[in-house]
This record gives structure tokens, C-alpha cells and sequence, in this order.
């Protein structure tokens, strides 16, 4: 009896795993592209017979050895709701409120995850965001080192207000001045990690076909446990500038001392937060933090109180390579120090932690604020909050948590794999941060994605992106600017097929990266699309360098859109942000003067002018120059002088 019911359970167990399903993209409320074959695939019994149907067509397949199954509509027009289903020996499953019309696949990091509620005016477009026909679905984070069959979570939500604070500002933003404009359902397919590089997104098919990414792909982990030793000799060779370099607990004891040297240590201003965001990324286990204290003479003698930022686990703390404080404390931590306890001068304050206990995702480091950092006698503070130094324990046990950027082509195995070849109209991206110091390798991992994506798909759809914003200094050219560096590698991709990009560093904050104004951001993008995709005769591009003359002592500048003329956006009406260069090199800020759609550009200080600059640095908070449509002129150079990042490769 007892084997005839677990023969039952088996079974049930069996049919239950093979009973026809869709993929979950296919679920309700999803929008389906209009206008292009419709691929739709799920799951069912290996050799089952199944029919799909949709908007009065039928369609039968068969699974495949795996229970795959994949069936292609015709096109249809926007319109709907439709009820997609599939029907098999096995069961049935349906998707309801389906909707054919515009799909568009929004991806890259934490611009483009950045959600509506933390945008400019959220309370005010929570009021504008009743749509029921603009969704969004948003892919889940996760890595693998293999290719994923299908996503384990996610569901279409139409947009109103209480679910659009959750969907990608720039998406939603795009989707609603599109769907204003054409007036059929908009579908958002967000698939973003913040902080992720490009190369984490790239197919490692696509990497073996490409001379700078191939030796990567040709060693590629095939475990974790691989992986966290590849991350291993990385973060050794970033510390201390040899992969093979192995500490053991007495090289690390010696942290301890009041004669440690950190000149191998990681620097960061900011103490407080996850170490995966202060260049250590994915380290999990134990580590020093140290900061030098310049003490004043007249607290010496006096008590005081240290207050550390929060670490749940077990802490130890030394000041001059003396404990003075271990355990386990919720919340800031306040540790008595006795007069005498500090030196006058400069004093080693040196913290061992581990992973935080109640949210292990965090690992080592400090919760809190830069304000919880300080030692106070009651009535004066010497504060903490800057200029620390980290170290990972390697002698200890440790491991690397699975993240966006542990190893490359992960990200592109779980979370794009899982989506081809759902049709779409195009892709929108906003990625580059992570990949700035990598900006000339940039030139060739950025068209690389592109044409994978295109290829995987079979559909050279549209692909449109954000130029990196400004954030950072404004230097002059002479100091060099990764950021400009990968915009001008974002500018050589447009030589690809439709293609189109968005400027924006007047719209963004020097002061953070992520500027919470993203609807300009989106309405430069949807005027690509709008044109592009959708054939309407407006103003769309901004003004790009085309060449260079020269006569006399003047650069004359002409520009690609700026067929209307180009303008000053200044209250005081003229130039700012180019710089020119002689045979020398050496470049020097210049007057320029807008003669029509062109630009001259001099100086006193240049007499034969070589080259020209415009908008070069990472923040280029002066550059004024815009087309008589009003888009801002992207940031460019003349010259093919080297830059700071060309030897930078991606290991």
C-alpha cells in the first residue's frame, strides 16, 4: 500500500512539474509587439502536443526532448484586450488582458533602475500616472553562470498610482510621452542592475568572436567556488599588485599594530556602507577598517566617547595596537575611552568586523550614517566620517557573494537569456559609470552588446541610449576625463544602424550620480523613437562634431544637427566650455562665437590651433552650446590624441 501510494505521489508530483505553462513573460496583462511575428514558448510534457491561440489564430506545435515549445503568430495590430492560451493533455494556462502594441526593452544600471518614486515631482507624477495600458514587467536580479531557461519571477502591472513609483523612471517616462503621442499600449521590459558593467551583459559567444574580450571568455569559471578564487587573485592584484601574493594571520596580526602601513589598503572617503561600493566588490567575510586620528592635545587627558557606525556582529576595536573594545552590539556602537586613551597627535584607530548578522547580504562594513562616526568628551566631536582604509582578512575564511559584477556575461545568462526572443520594438540603455575607467575598451564592449543582442533576437531593432550625464570635476582637457572619454566612445556607436542617443549632461549633478531629473532624459529618447520608429517629422538629435577647419589662428568647428542654426543657452550670451590646442598639446581655454551653424573657436595663447575641445571633463558644468531645437551639443574633440583610459582592459 505504502508503494502504491508513493507511486501515486510521483506521479502527481511529476505531472504537476510537466503541465503545460507559458514562459512567465506571458502572463496578465502583458503587451505583445505590434506589427512583427509574435514568438510565444512555454513548457509541457517532452513530445506533447499543445495549441496556442490568440486574437482568432491557432496555432499547434509539439514540446520538444526538453518540453519546449515555441509557436510564432502573425503580426497583428495594436488593440485588445486579448486572452492568449495554451492547451495540452496536460492542462491548460491562460494570460489574460493581453495587449498588442509597442514593446520596449529598458536595461543597463542604476539610471535606468532608478524607480519613479525617487524621481523629480514624484508626488506630482503619481497624479499623471493613470495609464492602464502602459506596463511594465521587471526582471529580477540575478547572475548564473549558465544560460537560463526562463525567469522565476516577475508580472506586467499597468501603470497607476499606486504601482508606478516602482517602475524605471526613464521607462516610464519614455513610455508615457510615446503612448501620448500614438495613443496604443506601451510595454516596459526592465532588465537593469545597478552598478553592473557592460561586460556582465555580453554573451560569452559574442566575447570568443572579439580580440579584446576573448582570452576572458576562454576562462571563464565554470563554479562559484572558481569564481570566488578568480575574485580572489583580482582583489589581490588590486591591493597589493601581485595576484599570487597569499597573507597569512601573522602578516595579518600586524594590521593591529600602530605602525601598520596602509599603502596597500583600500581608500574611501565615506566609512559607512557596503564594502561592495568602496572597490571590493563581493567580499564576504572578515576585515580592517583603519582611519590615522590627529588628536588634539587638550582632549587627551580627558574621557571620551568613540561612536562607530553599526555592525551587528562581533567587533574589535584598537587604538595604537591596543583592544579596547570586543562584542556584539546592535545599533551605533558608543565605546568608553579613558582619559589618556588617546595620544596627542596621530593616533592608528583600527576596527576588525565581519559580515553584519541581521542582513548578511550587506557582509563586512558599517550601517548608518557618516555622522555616527566621531569621539566626543561631551562637548566636543573630532569627527570620523572621512578618509578610512580597508582591508579584506584573506587568511580567514571568506567567500564572494554572487553579484552584477563578480564575473562577466552573468548578468546576460539570467536576465536577457530568459527574454529572447520576446519581440520587441527596441532597447533603451543607460549604462557607462561602471565602465568609465575602461572608456576606450568601451568603444569596442558597447557596439559588441549591441549586435549580440540583435543577433540573439534574429531582429535588428532599434537601440537607443543615454550619454553619460555629468558628475565629478570639471578639469580641463590637460588632466584628461574618462568620463568624456566613454561619452566619445558612446558617439562613435552611433555609426551602427538605428541607433540614436540622448545628451544630458546639462541635465545632470556634479554632485550625484544619479540625477533625479529623468524626464528630459526620456523625452530625448522618445524623440529618436518618435522620429525613427514612428515617422513623425520632429526635431530629435543633438549637435555632433563633424570637422575641422582652420584659418589663420582660428578653428571654424562644423557640427551634424544643426541644419536650424545653433545657440547659446547663457544668460550672458556667449561660449563657454571649448578649449584649444597648438602643436604642443597643451590646451588652453578659448573664446568661441556661434557664425551660423558653426562654431570659431581661439585664443591669444594659440597661434596655430591643432585642436579643439568641447565639454571635456567628467562634469563639463560651463558647456552652453545648443541647436535651435534646443537639444545640447554632445561634448567632443578634434584630435586622436591618446587618452588616460587606453590601456585599461577588463579582466
Amino acid at each position: 500500500m505504502k508503494r502504491v501510494l508513493l507511486l501515486l505521489l510521483l506521479t502527481c508530483a511529476t505531472s504537476s512539474f510537466a503541465q503545460v505553462r507559458f514562459a512567465r513573460l506571458f502572463s496578465d496583462h502583458v503587451v505583445l509587439q505590434r506589427q512583427k511575428p509574435i514568438p510565444v514558448w512555454g513548457w509541457a510534457k517532452p513530445g506533447e502536443k499543445v495549441k496556442v491561440t490568440l486574437a482568432g489564430q491557432s496555432m499547434d506545435t509539439k514540446a520538444d526532448a526538453s518540453g519546449k515549445w515555441q509557436v510564432s503568430f502573425r503580426p497583428l495590430e495594436a488593440g485588445g484586450p486579448h486572452t492568449l492560451q495554451v492547451t495540452a493533455k496536460s492542462g491548460n494556462a491562460t494570460a489574460n488582458d493581453v495587449l498588442i502594441g509597442e514593446v520596449w526593452l529598458c536595461s543597463g544600471q542604476s539610471n535606468m533602475e532608478w524607480p519613479v518614486s525617487a524621481a523629480k515631482n514624484y508626488e506630482d507624477e503619481r497624479k499623471n500616472a493613470e495609464f492602464p495600458q502602459i506596463r511594465h514587467f521587471r526582471v529580477d536580479h540575478l547572475v548564473t553562470l549558465q544560460p537560463e531557461q526562463d525567469l522565476k519571477t516577475g508580472e506586467w502591472k499597468p501603470a497607476n498610482a499606486e504601482t508606478v513609483g516602482g517602475f524605471t523612471a526613464v521607462g516610464f517616462f519614455f513610455a508615457r510621452e510615446i503612448y501620448q503621442k500614438l495613443n496604443v499600449p506601451i510595454g516596459i521590459l526592465h532588465s537593469s542592475w545597478g552598478g553592473s558593467q557592460i561586460e556582465g551583459w555580453i554573451s560569452k559567444e559574442a566575447m570568443l568572436g572579439n580580440e579584446e574580450l576573448r582570452f576572458y571568455a576562454q576562462n571563464l569559471p565554470k563554479t562559484w567556488e572558481e569564481a570566488d578564487m578568480i575574485m580572489d587573485k583580482k582583489l589581490k592584484k588590486q591591493l597589493f599588485k601581485n595576484a599570487s601574493y597569499d597573507p597569512g594571520r601573522e602578516d595579518e596580526r600586524k594590521y593591529l599594530s600602530p605602525d601598520a602601513d596602509f599603502t596597500n589598503w583600500q581608500k574611501t572617503a565615506d566609512p559607512v556602507g557596503q564594502w561592495d561600493w568602496k572597490g571590493l566588490m563581493g567580499f564576504r567575510g572578515h576585515g580592517y577598517m583603519a582611519k590615522e586620528v590627529n588628536f588634539p592635545s587638550d582632549l587627551v587627558s580627558k574621557p571620551t566617547t568613540l561612536s562607530l557606525a553599526e555592525n551587528d556582529g562581533p567587533v574589535e576595536v584598537y587604538i595604537n595596537g591596543k583592544l579596547v573594545h570586543e562584542g556584539a552590539v546592535k545599533g551605533p556602537r558608543k565605546i568608553e575611552i579613558p582619559a589618556n586613551g588617546w595620544k596627542d597627535g596621530k593616533n592608528v584607530l583600527v576596527v576588525k568586523t565581519g559580515n553584519m548578522v541581521s542582513a548578511p547580504w550587506f557582509g563586512p562594513g558599517m550601517m548608518g550614517s557618516a555622522g555616527d562616526m566621531y569621539i566626543t568628551d561631551g562637548n566636543r566631536k573630532v569627527s570620523l566620517a572621512k578618509d578610512w582604509y580597508l582591508m579584506p582578512a584573506f587568511a580567514e575564511k571568506h567567500e564572494y557573494a554572487h553579484l552584477m559584477n563578480n564575473v562577466g556575461t552573468t548578468i546576460y545568462n539570467a536576465m536577457i537569456v530568459p527574454l529572447i526572443p520576446f519581440a520587441i520594438r527596441g532597447t533603451l540603455w543607460y549604462q557607462g559609470e561602471s565602465n568609465a575607467g575602461r572608456a576606450y575598451q568601451y568603444r569596442q564592449s558597447f557596439p559588441l552588446m549591441i549586435n549580440d543582442w540583435r543577433k540573439r533576437w534574429n531582429d535588428d531593432f532599434s537601440f537607443y541610449w543615454v550619454q553619460l550625464s555629468s558628475f565629478g570635476t570639471d578639469r580641463d582637457s590637460n588632466k584628461g576625463s574618462n568620463w568624456a572619454e566613454l561619452r566619445e566612445a558612446q558617439n562613435r556607436t552611433l555609426s551602427l544602424p538605428k541607433t540614436g542617443m540622448a545628451v544630458t549632461t546639462d541635465v545632470g549633478n556634479p554632485n550625484d550620480i544619479h540625477p533625479t531629473n529623468k524626464q528630459d532624459v526620456a523625452y530625448r529618447l522618445a524623440t529618436n523613437a518618435l522620429k525613427h520608429d514612428y515617422g513623425l517629422n520632429i526635431p530629435y538629435a543633438s549637435p555632433l562634431y563633424d570637422q575641422m577647419r582652420t584659418e589663420g589662428g582660428k578653428a571654424i568647428i562644423s557640427f551634424k544637427n544643426a541644419e536650424n542654426g545653433l545657440t547659446v543657452k547663457d544668460r550672458y550670451g556667449y561660449l563657454k566650455g571649448f578649449e584649444i590646442a597648438g602643436e604642443d598639446r597643451v590646451f588652453h581655454y578659448a573664446k568661441a562665437e556661434i557664425q551660423g551653424n558653426k562654431v570659431v573657436v581661439f585664443s591669444p595663447e594659440v597661434s596655430k590651433p591643432v585642436a579643439v575641445r568641447y565639454a571635456w571633463s567628467d562634469a563639463p558644468e560651463d558647456a552652453n552650446l545648443y541647436n535651435a531645437d534646443g537639444f545640447p551639443a554632445s561634448a567632443f574633440r578634434t584630435d586622436t590624441w591618446p587618452g588616460i583610459t587606453v590601456d585599461a582592459r577588463f579582466e
